[in-house]
């Protein structure tokens, strides 16, 4: 299936609602970044929300940031998307190695631990927006549903799944965010807790081949759900060697200088997609020469 989200509204416009299927966007993540099983659905638990998160955004150029903090051994995740469903992002420790829970299932809350999540939106203003909250459970789709309540002021429900193949590739990923607007009736916010409360796991319902439409008609269809758009979804990383250049170029004529007299080529790696550019000598001469015009 391929990766797209959907945005609803339903009860009249009480309630509005996100859902998404993103399995290639997390394979692509665990591909790159050779990410271990539970780092895999960490960091894809992240991706989906924020891509879902990012066509929130009215702007072309508004981008999104989800940056996590923690003490547990992942150390943090960083994902940035935009209003187009485009969206990427890594882990600081990719290859975390952590036995199930006690449900047996990956341990994401256990590689997190505590910690801080901030969204940080960028709109064009003078400074972006920035909310923080302390993570309660290490979970995400937890962890973002207090974030809604407490710095927004948004009573909402997120749900977020990666389901992994034997051989660690990922099998399944999606989620939902559903949020009550502030006029919402008191006869929908009890209907609609019910019927979240009994609800499924994200990964049940994808592994039995929900769609993101047919995941939100399970979700709050009893409230005619109405589909008002669809948007493409994609892994995308804008890095290209032009711009690790100009990167290059702001650490300092002494530092370039000690690399060129090392006589050998230097790689610099995207955080965001892991690919590697390589810049040699005579591409490190060249920078020094530029930066003195």
């Amino acid at each position: 299936m391929r990766d797209y989200i959907v945005r609803a509204t339903a009860a009249e416009g009480q309630i509005r609602a996100f859902a998404m299927t993103s399995r290639e966007i997390v394979e692509t993540a665990r591909s790159r970044h050779d990410t271990s099983p539970v780092v895999t659905a960490a960091l894809g638990r992240l991706l989906t929300a924020g891509a879902m998160m990012g066509i929130m955004m009215k702007g072309e150029k508004d981008l999104l940031t989800l940056q996590i903090r923690c003490s547990g051994p992942v150390k943090g995740l960083t994902v940035t998307a935009d209003s187009r469903g485009h969206v990427k992002g890594f882990a600081e420790e990719p290859q975390v190695m952590l036995p199930p829970d006690a449900r047996g299932k990956l341990n994401v809350g256990g590689a997190l631990d505590l910690g801080v999540l901030s969204v940080i939106r960028d709109l064009g203003l003078k400074e972006p927006y920035v909310g923080q909250t302390e993570l309660k459970t290490g979970e995400i789709a937890d962890d973002l549903t207090w974030y809604f309540a407490s710095s927004e002021q948004t009573p909402s429900s997120v749900g977020l799944g990666v389901l992994m193949n034997r051989d660690n590739t990922v099998k399944q990923a999606g989620g939902f965010i559903i949020q009550l607007l502030p006029f919402a009736s008191e006869k929908v916010v009890g209907r609609l807790e019910k019927k979240l409360t009994a609800m499924e796991s994200v990964t049940d319902y994808l592994d039995r081949g929900y769609t993101p439409e047919r995941l939100l008609e399970e979700l709050i269809g009893e409230f005619q759900v109405e589909f008002l758009e669809e948007t493409e979804a994609s892994f995308t990383c804008n890095c290209c060697k032009e711009r690790v250049e100009k990167v290059i170029a702001g650490i300092g004529r002494k530092d370039l200088n000690e690399m060129v007299q090392e006589g050998k080529p230097v790689e610099i790696r995207c955080h965001f997609c892991n690919q590697a550019y390589e810049f040699t000598t005579e591409d490190l001469k060249r920078i020094i020469r530029n930066g003195r015009r």
